[in-house]
């Protein structure tokens, strides 16, 4: 299969590894194009369940060594998975809002705490990382193919559209993370950019919630955040 370096424009994209390309097939197997093998691959249990699950799916498999090597920044990855882009809807009571986030593997990682907290619902605020870059679904370990995506313009468009109980995590927030009794549904977890946060007119939108530390760090990383947040709204 003849297929070039990743870019935005592009139709389709790929798993790099074994793992993400499991959760590829397993959770969008109409969207597969192929499966790449590397001549390198070892039969091992693993492989051998990504095989079957692709007969099953009537899903290509390929050996192709040369565009596995090309396309992948590891020497170590044997397993790729090709498929198309797609867009989705939708369909829970509970969001995770990120706010122009500008670090792909943070992304992933954020997408793969979701899947761990039963959250499947994430708004993307442009301009931002494109999630389906091969380094955000590597990152996410294939959890994005269990997730709904949506992509908003800009946070007025975002905040005109949707009408949940919107909790901001603010370093200047009004609220404690612990020290409310969070909703069960119908609410979402709005986070900023990596460097520059949430802009400060959202204070007054909805809740700002901040999450203490000590003096001796500016913020907790991102990803981190995330998850702290999603456990105790989970609770």
């Amino acid at each position: 299969m003849k297929l070039e370096k990743y870019g935005k424009e592009n139709e389709y994209s790929y798993t790099l590894g074994a793992f993400p390309t499991f959760e590829l097939i397993k959770n969008k197997p109409e969207k597969v194009e192929a499966v790449l093998i590397h001549s390198k691959a070892t039969h091992t249990a693993d492989l051998d369940k990504l095989l079957k699950l692709c007969k099953d799916n009537k899903i290509k498999i390929e050996q192709d060594d040369r565009t596995i090597n090309k396309l992948s920044p590891k020497e170590n990855c044997f397993v790729m998975g090709v498929f198309k882009k797609y867009r989705t809807k939708h369909t829970a009571n509970k969001q995770v809002v990120l706010h122009n986030p500008s670090d792909m593997g943070n992304l992933g990682t954020i997408m793969r705490t979701m899947v761990g907290f039963g959250y499947t619902d994430l708004v993307i605020i442009k301009p931002a990382v494109d999630y389906f870059n091969p380094k955000v679904v590597r990152a996410s370990m294939g959890a994005v193919f269990s997730l709904n995506v949506v992509e908003c313009e800009d946070i007025e468009s975002y905040l005109k559209s949707n009408s949940y109980q919107k909790y901001f995590f603010m370093l200047n927030g009004k609220n404690k993370l612990g020290g409310f009794i969070p909703p069960k549904q119908n609410y979402a977890l709005v986070f900023g950019n990596e460097a520059h946060g949430l802009p400060n007119n959202l204070l007054t939108v909805g809740e700002s919630v901040v999450i203490q530390h000590s003096n001796k760090i500016d913020s907790l990383n991102l990803p981190i955040s995330v998850g702290m947040a999603l456990y105790e709204f989970n609770r």
